[in-house]
């Protein structure tokens, strides 16, 4: 099927500030492109490109005094079907894991392994290595946390999450991911698109989603605490060892969000 995917972004910035962006889909989809995901700024903007450690595709621009909107829309070929996982899920022993999964045993700004190591193994020591424990966790995640936008804060960690109990889905993957690299799996933090397809109408307005994938059965695999169920059409924007490496958007400088429109429909 083809999927619609874009947003529409304007800042208000007070004087001339630089900003880093990262808004486009990962390299991966490149094969599922019908139309690419180009950015468009307003006023027009020079724009400069480069990717960063992990692939992802960052945009930078200085956004001028005043208003600066920025959008994009792309139409992919994405499966019809429901997502469905490698048959292989085994466990890896950490002497064992390939050298470039083991940035992602680390703990990282949201994701303090150390504070929740003696938890996750109280919890999951029990699970049979590798894609079992990974579910379970997802399962507690899912059921430990109530989905709440008013306790969203862009300072809140994993440990935070644990303690409070409420958040939002970069909340659920970061909790996610410190439980997985707790019990040495390699997680990492994703960011991108999911649609609503083949569920029942949503009246919440669509927005960016976090998941995280983790490293088992020999393979990076998709797993989703916060709706803890397959769905149809993600596409993911960029990965890292959490959300500080893949905000939609960087300003070093002062810059106040005032409009925010994220779509995903399929066509």
């Amino acid at each position: 099927m083809k999927l619609r995917v874009g947003y529409e972004l304007s800042y208000e910035c007070p004087q001339p500030t630089p900003m880093m962006l990262m808004l486009n889909t990962h390299f991966s989809h490149a094969k599922d492109m019908v139309v690419a995901d180009l950015l468009v700024t307003d006023p027009p903007l020079p724009i400069r490109q480069y990717r960063d450690l992990f692939g992802n595709l960052c945009s930078r621009i200085v956004a001028p005094a005043g208003r600066v909107a920025l959008r994009t829309t792309a139409l992919l070929n994405v499966s019809s079907a429901m997502e469905t996982r490698p048959s292989d899920g085994w466990g890896h022993p950490v002497e064992q894991l390939p050298d470039d999964t083991l940035t992602f045993l680390l703990g990282s700004r949201y994701c303090e392994t150390d504070l929740l190591v003696e938890t996750a193994w109280q919890i999951f020591g029990q699970c049979t290595p590798g894609r079992d424990t990974v579910l379970a966790i997802c399962d507690f995640v899912h059921r430990h946390i109530e989905f709440d936008y008013g306790h969203a804060r862009p300072t809140k960690t994993a440990c935070d999450v644990y303690r409070e109990r409420k958040g939002v889905c970069r909340d659920f993957a970061h909790l996610g991911v410190t439980l997985c690299r707790a019990m040495n799996i390699p997680a990492r933090y994703c960011t991108g698109y999911i649609s609503d397809v083949g569920l029942p109408p949503v009246a919440a307005p669509m927005d960016f989603a976090g998941w995280f994938e983790a490293y088992v059965g020999g393979s990076w695999q998709t797993f989703d605490p916060r709706n803890n169920a397959p769905r149809i059409g993600r596409v993911l924007m960029a990965y890292g060892r959490d959300a500080a490496d893949v905000a939609i958007s960087n300003a070093f400088g002062p810059a106040v969000l005032t409009h925010f429109a994220v779509h995903c429909d399929q066509e």
